[in-house]
């Protein structure tokens, strides 16, 4: 079980939740939680939304990145593996033959404040008519993967659907022509690595100055969710101005912190240029922790995730896999945008998911490729100890970034009825 004082504050990067302390007229207060109240009950879900934002209410100045994992066999998982739709092989742990299922059943719970319990009605309500865009690597993909399931029970069937076309993603909600959609960009900007199928290459190179190849897919997105960071973890990357068709390019290879921060550059005049944060709603996901090495937890040096059954309980646990340069990086770019007029939120999910190195597939999931029989006698060998079995950590992320989308929403509507302080 987990310890009452795990993780009291998180090392890094500040994760606050905007209390929405009301400015209505209390006449215009009453009538939009009628209608709140309607439209769910109308929708059919169980769950009633304005206890969500009454949880809002009540945490405060609440830092959801700090807390602590709770075992919740009762509430917990929010969705059934096999029940939704659109499960990914990658991430389909119970499939792929894990018989310890305790992974699904831990919640997070912040130290200061109540995490609103996911509300499927409630978000596609938010996003009907608009367009929520993953934009990164396969741990964002996850995250999408994660949102959809969330999502599934809450659309009927012959209701939704999904379609790709290359890196583009795209899960449809018929009824509220909302879509959420997922793009293949693991480095952010053009890279040789943007193939969503054939990627992996041993010479990584980057064209850090170039970003609309990507962008124009995602211009017009109502809400932008990015992550880039698993991709950068080596010393050097070899840098290319010019295009990947040209002879006559020019290649260096560069520290990577250097290169990463002047993709954020890149990244950053993109959002400036052509996004307006007065409708367009901003975040980033900060680093996705890995569990390679067992002794960092107190077992052997040849042990990683494998066999992992419950979560780390040492408080404020930080493993090497987390690059603290890095993410210290994205909040300069982020605190810059800021100063230039954009609002990007870090949706901070590092430190509550360095406990748990019992969430990845490990073994259980599918192999792409034939294992050696070298790997057979050795399952650590080739465990992932990457990304997220689902249900499971990712949840989390969704559950917080879920909270930023509606308490931001919340928040515009007091703007436009002109009644906010």
């Amino acid at each position: 079980m987990t310890s009452p004082q795990m993780a009291r504050k998180a090392p890094m990067l500040s994760l606050r939740v905007l209390p929405l302390k009301s400015c209505f007229n209390p006449l215009i207060s009453s009538f939009l939680v009628v209608v709140v109240i309607l439209v769910v009950s109308l929708a059919g879900d169980n769950t009633v939304w304005p206890e969500t934002v009454k949880t809002y209410q009540n945490s405060g100045d609440c830092d959801l990145s700090s807390g602590r994992w709770v075992f919740d066999n009762v509430s917990y998982p929010l969705y059934s593996e096999r029940k939704c739709s659109f499960m990914s092989d990658q991430l389909a742990c119970e499939k792929f033959g894990r018989a310890n299922l305790r992974y699904q059943n831990w919640r997070w719970q912040p130290h200061d404040c109540n995490l609103p319990r996911f509300n499927g009605t409630a978000l596609l309500e938010r996003l009907r008519g608009k367009r929520l865009v993953f934009v990164g690597d396969s741990l964002n993909r996850g995250q999408w993967v994660s949102m959809v399931c969330l999502l599934d029970s809450s659309i009927p069937n012959g209701r939704k659907s999904m379609h790709s076309n290359g890196s583009l993603i795209t899960f449809k909600a018929t009824d509220y022509n909302a879509s959420v959609e997922f793009y293949w960009a693991p480095l952010l900007v053009e890279s040789n690595s943007d193939d969503p199928v054939n990627h992996r290459l041993p010479d990584r190179i980057v064209r850090v100055e170039s970003i609309t190849k990507h962008a124009r897919h995602w211009t017009d997105a109502d809400i932008l969710v990015f992550n880039s960071y698993l991709w950068w973890r080596r010393e050097k990357m070899k840098v290319l101005w010019g295009t990947f068709e040209s002879e006559d390019g020019i290649y260096k290879e560069i520290e990577t912190l250097r290169a990463f921060k002047m993709t954020l550059r890149t990244w950053s005049d993109w959002l400036e240029a052509h996004i307006d944060t007065s409708t367009t709603q901003l975040f980033f996901v900060s680093m996705s922790p890995t569990h390679f090495w067992a002794e960092e937890w107190g077992m052997g040096s040849d042990r990683n995730c494998y066999n992992e059954t419950e979560p780390i309980e040492k408080e404020g646990h930080w493993g090497r896999g987390s690059d603290t340069k890095m993410m210290q990086a994205v909040e300069g770019a982020i605190e810059e945008l800021k100063g230039r007029g954009l609002n990007v939120q870090i949706v901070n999910i590092t430190q509550l998911s360095e406990y748990r190195k019992d969430g990845h597939p490990s073994i259980h999931r599918k192999q792409w490729e034939a294992l050696t029989e070298k790997q057979i006698a050795d399952p650590s060998s080739y465990a992932d100890c990457i990304h997220w079995c689902l249900p499971g950590v990712p949840d989390a992320w969704n559950q917080i970034l879920y909270s930023y989308i509606l308490s931001n929403s919340n928040h515009s509507i007091q703007k436009m009825l002109g009644a906010c302080c």
